[in-house]
């Protein structure tokens, strides 16, 4: 071999390794003022979709006028240079990925929003989705279904070209659509709910549905009619007005006139388009750019894929398949440790969530994960020490992110298992302050004041959710209303706060105050726990005494009144319920055995 061949191949080898280096994604995250935009597609595009979504989050402010804007679960936007890397991520159909140019991914503790950068409007879908997030984090009241989209549609309607926004435009699609299709008669239009074949089943009526919603809202704006919508969902939401009378009162005509009016509004192709100068001081050359390293970016690839319905089995291998590269890496140890714990393996969940704490105590999902380890380990029974260790979690995870609602939540109940009521409470209600439409935050604060005998606070709250949209919530806010209003009226009558002496003796005396049910919720600490209900000892009616097996250990849990504990997926209490999957909110008795808040038959 000549020297001159050995040069040749060397310069092919050199030339082949920078062509293979130079084509990979070089990622970097941009941070603008209330957005961080992690990108494979270079800084300029990086810099557009933040200013973009800070522009929407101006908009929303401006016609809201809202000071603060909140969003209560933390938002990471991804932005992918190609359709390649964007289908990595998109939905299955039929076992292959759909054709999507934006896609919006929510959970519990992180929502993402992934972009596909190569086409033209990416917008569209994740600002319509963002729209909805947006209103459960400022909106303080539960709406319909038509008015929900036909809000999330208007905004997503929205084009910004970094100097302003312009909102108001309706889309072309929406003549083209309802001009192809019979409108809906508004009175039907209102009446759809969560539950209504309509609002759930693909089809045409669906696409009329979303977008003459849209319309109606571009109708209210355009007419500023947004005080007249309110006092619509005061009447049939507050007052149980029918619809049609509902639309009578708040917009001073029929339901058909309505329909008329709506039409017209149609035919005449005639719209308010408002142009609304981009938030003061916002400058896309001015938001920090940093390079993000490979191992983080394929963090970031599993961390999305963990929180997709459809790739969730792959996660856990990209992590390990990191480790074996950089066993410390923290982004990573928390990761596996998330995985982990999502499939209960809660041993090697706290192995990771340890090792991710030494290497990044400033990640305040490690304190968050690791916060939900404890309130899940031992069937949801945390001891005093862990629930003490649950707090400090939480507070860290606070002190790193400040509207984080969901900490707050989990810290309330840490706070109750260790006694401190009044903390509890303030927690709890915090959570609902930047999350005022989420029920279960609601719900719990309800059942924080009746643990304090506050009867008059929690009623309002629960007379609200009995009309949740969320069926669980509904029957358990039933259930408990029923029991806070039969309180309350003892309570008049002249008994003391305390617990009324009939209720502690099932045996004693059926006199009034012993048919009583008791308040939803005791003193002891709150516990959830899920396993196998063994049997039922109904020996002493109406309270039973229930045997559940969960986590190798067997729980004696009782219901006081098996005719008003709080049920869920059976219509009533079974004393021949064997080998049966339960789920149990409880709270610590004084004896030993739990007290039953409420009872989930899976």
């Amino acid at each position: 071999m000549t020297i001159r061949f050995v040069r040749l191949l060397v310069a092919l080898f050199l030339a082949t390794s920078y062509l293979a280096h130079a084509s990979e994604p070089q990622w970097v995250e941009v941070r603008s003022p209330n957005f961080s935009v992690i990108t494979d597609a270079g800084d300029r595009r990086g810099r557009d979709a933040a200013l973009r979504f800070e522009q929407m989050r101006g908009a929303f402010g401006a016609l809201l006028t809202k000071a603060q804007v909140n969003l209560s679960v933390p938002m990471q936007i991804v932005a992918f240079r190609n359709s390649k890397q964007m289908r990595q991520f998109a939905p299955l159909f039929n076992g292959k990925p759909t054709e999507v140019a934006g896609l919006f991914i929510g959970g519990q503790d992180r929502t993402f929003i992934l972009l596909d950068m190569s086409v033209e409007n990416p917008w569209t879908v994740v600002f319509h989705e963002y729209a909805h997030r947006l209103m459960d984090g400022n909106l303080t009241v539960h709406t319909d279904p038509w008015f929900e989209e036909g809000f999330a549609e208007y905004f997503a309607s929205i084009e910004v070209d970094g100097k302003q926004a312009r909102i108001g435009k309706i889309p072309t699609e929406t003549y083209q659509i309802l001009q192809q299709y019979s409108m809906m008669k508004v009175a039907d239009l209102f009446r759809v709910q969560q539950n209504t074949k309509t609002y759930n089943e693909s089809g045409d009526h669906r696409t009329v549905f979303y977008v003459q919603s849209g319309l109606v809202m571009h109708y209210i704006f355009d007419n500023q009619w947004m005080p007249k919508a309110g006092q619509y969902f005061d009447l049939s939401h507050n007052q149980n007005v029918p619809v049609d009378d509902a639309i009578q009162r708040a917009f001073g005509m029929t339901s058909l006139q309505f329909d008329k009016e709506l039409r017209n509004y149609l035919s005449a192709g005639r719209y308010k388009y408002y142009a609304l100068p981009a938030p003061k001081g916002l400058d896309a050359a001015t938001f920090k750019v940093t390079a993000v390293t490979p191992l983080d970016a394929q963090v970031l690839l599993a961390d999305l894929h963990l929180h997709s319905q459809d790739y969730q089995e792959k996660a856990l291998a990209e992590y390990d398949a990191i480790l074996k590269t950089d066993p410390n890496h923290a982004g990573a140890l928390r990761g596996a440790g998330y995985a982990c714990l999502q499939r209960r393996d809660m041993e090697r969940a706290r192995s990771y969530f340890q090792r991710a704490s030494r290497q990044d105590s400033k990640d305040p999902f490690v304190h968050y994960y690791s916060a939900m380890l404890m309130d899940r380990t031992d069937g949801g029974r945390p001891t005093a020490e862990q629930s003490s260790e649950m707090e400090r979690e939480l507070e860290a995870t606070i002190a790193l992110d400040p509207n984080f609602a969901d900490a707050y939540s989990m810290l309330a109940f840490a706070q109750m298992s260790s006694g401190d009521m009044s903390k509890a409470t303030a927690s709890m209600k915090k959570a609902v302050e930047l999350s005022p439409r989420n029920d279960s935050y609601l719900y719990n604060l309800a059942s924080i004041y009746m643990a304090n005998r506050k009867a008059d606070d929690a009623i309002p709250i629960l007379e609200a959710l009995t009309r949740s949209s969320e069926r669980g919530i509904a029957a358990q806010a039933t259930a408990a209303l029923t029991q806070a209003r039969e309180f309350k009226a003892f309570i008049a009558k002249g008994g003391t706060t305390e617990r009324p002496a009939g209720l502690r003796n099932e045996t004693g005396p059926k006199d009034e105050a012993a048919q009583l049910p008791p308040p939803p919720v005791s003193a002891g600490a709150a516990h959830f726990l899920k396993g196998k209900l063994l049997r039922a000892d109904c020996g002493t009616p109406p309270a039973a005494l229930l045997t559940v097996s969960s986590g190798g250990k067997e729980w004696k849990l009782r219901v006081r009144d098996s005719q008003h504990v709080i049920l869920i997926g059976a219509d009533q209490f079974s004393c021949d319920w064997t080998n049966q999957a339960v789920a149990v909110n409880f709270r610590d008795g004084k004896d030993g055995a739990g007290e039953v808040i409420s009872l989930e038959v899976q």
